[in-house]
């Protein structure tokens, strides 16, 4: 049975949002804990977390790539729009992520 397409866009948002989060803050933690600036690293690592948080939220990039397959090659159009409905909201999580870091931090990522 397949789930519901706007709760697993809510899901997909803020999965996105709680691992550039989570990441950021805990990775951070982890600079101080070594002597380290615990603010210069949470840049770092927001940085190098944005791809893998959007690739979190939409379950792994197989899916993604079988779900193309099957609307390109079965004439499904309305999978392969959900799955791109899918990406920009992940993407839209990273981002709103990331700003939330830009104003924590007061330095901009670039």
């Amino acid at each position: 049975m397949e789930e519901r397409f706007i709760p697993t866009l809510l899901q997909c948002y803020f999965i996105a949002f709680g691992v550039m989060m989570g990441g950021s803050i805990i990775g951070s933690i982890g600079a101080y804990a070594a002597g380290e600036p615990p603010f210069t690293h949470m840049n770092r690592i927001a940085k190098s977390l944005r791809i893998w948080a959007i690739v979190a939220a939409i379950g792994g990039t197989f899916d993604a790539i079988s779900n193309f397959e099957r609307s390109i090659f079965e004439g499904s159009t309305i999978d392969m729009v959900k799955q791109i409905f899918l990406i920009v909201t992940a993407m839209a999580g990273a981002q709103t992520s990331l700003l939330i870091i830009e104003w924590l931090i007061q330095e901009e990522i670039e």
